[in-house]
């Protein structure tokens, strides 16, 4: 007796549409925060600035979490076996502008920030 099998149909995955090498050149802005709510309003900074000048962009595209964790002695002395842990949470997030001009580099070297927000421009 033959059994029909059923193939699903692939997931339709969430993707950005990269440009393809040697066609437009980009301007990758990698932008990390301790806390994600800051970090959310300065790209929401980034991408009315590219709105303005009618530039076009990709994402921001989330990338994942970096989680640095240390475990420390409560105890110098007596109690080894009491102790506590710390993390660290670097939130990161990936814009691409395609077709940047010098407008839009001026202006975006002239945003002002909130502390705590470390940003990565690379011409690529």
């Amino acid at each position: 007796m033959a059994t029909a099998v059923k193939k699903s149909a692939p997931k339709a995955a969430k993707s950005v549409k990269m440009a393809p090498e040697g066609e437009l050149p980009r301007l990758r802005i990698r932008v990390k925060a301790y806390e994600h709510k800051i970090l959310d309003a300065s790209l929401k900074q980034i991408m009315d600035t590219a709105i303005r000048y009618d530039v076009q962009f990709y994402g921001p595209v989330p990338l994942p979490t970096e989680i640095k964790k240390y475990t420390v002695n409560r105890s110098a002395f007596i109690f080894k076996n009491a102790r506590e842990q710390f993390e660290m949470r670097v939130h990161k997030r990936l814009i691409d502008i395609l077709n940047p001009n010098p407008k839009i580099i001026e202006a975006l070297t002239n945003l002002s920030l909130p502390s705590g927000v470390n940003i990565d421009v690379k011409m690529m």
